[in-house]
């Protein structure tokens, strides 16, 4: 099982928010995922990324594959270099 840390859109339309989870490559977007590990509001200046840097790095570590919007959220927020 292929497993991606990434967003899934939350919120209006017009009005975006993400969490950031761990789930299979596999299902949709929005879909069932198997933990959710941070949330990311674009819409605030400066955007606000919380992301439980724990449980990121064991996910890392355990395989998952960070998308690329992921991977820089994941810099800003110091888990990674």
């Amino acid at each position: 099982m292929a497993v991606k840390i990434r967003l899934k859109r939350m919120g209006a339309k017009k009005a975006p928010f993400y969490r950031v989870v761990v789930a299979d490559s596999r299902t949709p977007r929005d879909g069932r995922f198997i933990e959710e590990i941070g949330f990311y509001n674009p819409l605030l200046d400066p955007a606000e990324i919380k992301i439980d840097a724990d449980r990121a790095k064991y996910w890392i570590g355990n395989g998952a594959q960070p998308t690329d919007t992921v991977r820089a959220l994941l810099k800003k927020s110091g888990v990674t270099e």
